[in-house]
């Protein structure tokens, strides 16, 4: 098959101007969060009134917020935070996911209308008010934010793990692994799990940016992480006080770092499911 007989999406490159962008801004932050506790240490009850609302300078290159703290130094801390809620609470969905897609598609019948039925009434509710209940019930927390994001985002990869086992149960070489005697739980473990994780993986990373969001939106309405911590989301709620004052740095930083990085995850996840999605991969006779 020649180039020019294949889709327009799947004659784009490798590595397009794009992508390199993109992993050039994650490497960045990744690097600069994990070197910040070394080479910056943040103390959370340190306030400077004095140094209140500096417009960015050398000594500050994104100026302090309403306390005296560098929002530089702040918003390193809260990418850390945002990116760790939104990586565990995306492993959390897929374990939920996947476990749920599994027992449906294994058991069938009555269980797995029962959890279908589940997913459809969850997916019907807003995702942000139903994070919100959550949250108001744990109390504002890292778990909380943690559990709320991840009880409310593994609808997807139930539904994908559902219907991909289901496919894979009628292909010949599980007919195979059955007149050969195998057990039931030997046909799911070694034939049909192997082609289903490929696919929970990629679920699982095309959601940290959405986690990353959601957690967010969480702490600027006041109902994500404690408000003395840093995080983005604390920052853009405390750093629209500061806007009729003049002092736009304090939340147009952490909204710039925010939109910058999640950005970054969201072009560098789809290009991998452009690559590995197995309708492609045979298409281009990967």
């Amino acid at each position: 098959m020649t180039d020019l007989a294949l889709p327009a999406r799947l004659r784009r490159p490798l590595f397009r101007p794009g992508i390199v962008l993109a992993s050039v801004v994650l490497v960045a932050a990744v690097a600069a969060c994990l070197a910040a506790p070394l080479l910056w240490p943040l103390d959370e009850s340190a306030v400077d009134l004095a140094r209140t609302r500096l417009a960015p300078s050398w000594a500050h290159l994104a100026g302090t917020d309403d306390l005296g703290r560098d929002v530089a130094h702040r918003s390193l801390y809260g990418l850390r935070v945002s990116l760790l809620v939104g990586a565990v609470a995306a492993l959390v969905a897929a374990g939920i996911g996947g476990l749920v897609g599994t027992v449906a598609a294994t058991c069938g019948g009555r269980v797995d209308r029962a959890l279908m039925r589940v997913v459809d009434t969850i997916a019907a509710l807003p995702h942000l008010l139903l994070g919100i209940f959550i949250v108001a019930m744990l109390r504002p927390s890292l778990a909380a934010v943690i559990l709320s994001i991840g009880l409310t985002h593994w609808l997807s990869t139930a539904r994908i793990v559902r219907s991909e086992l289901l496919s894979l149960r009628t292909r010949p070489f599980v007919d195979a692994a059955v007149a050969g005697g195998a057990s039931r739980t030997r046909v799911l473990t070694r034939h049909l799990l192997p082609h289903v994780l490929p696919r929970i993986a990629l679920a699982t990373t095309l959601m940290v940016p959405h986690a990353v969001w959601h957690e967010t939106a969480l702490s600027f309405l006041g109902l994500g992480l404690p408000p003395h911590l840093a995080s983005l989301g604390n920052m853009i709620n405390d750093g629209q006080r500061s806007l009729l004052t003049g002092a736009w740095w304090a939340s147009l930083v952490p909204g710039l770092l925010l939109v910058a990085v999640t950005l970054a995850l969201a072009a560098l996840t789809g290009r991998w499911r452009d690559r590995l999605d197995p309708r492609v991969r045979a298409e281009l006779h990967l």
